[in-house]
């Protein structure tokens, strides 16, 4: 579920283990490229968290964000 607070959208996910993760990561990557819109995010071992925010419109949460919300959240099934 994600959360909106400090101007930024923010989920944390849990996956089996790091292949799991880092090929979330990868698919997220090829959407957010498209769109040319990228995440600030980490990554450690099975954990991967993901804050969403617009550089552009002043580090605050656009339409974008919540498109590339919704594309993370259809990878992800």
């Amino acid at each position: 579920m994600w959360q909106q607070s400090d101007n930024r959208l923010y989920r944390k996910l849990k996956f089996k283990d790091f292949s799991e993760a880092f090929a979330f990561m990868a698919r997220v990557a090829l959407e957010a490229e498209k769109m040319d819109h990228h995440p600030e995010w980490k990554n450690v071992y099975n954990t991967v968290e993901i804050w969403l925010s617009t550089h552009d419109a002043g580090d605050t949460v656009t339409e974008k964000d919540h498109q590339l919300a919704q594309k993370i959240d259809t990878i992800l099934g």
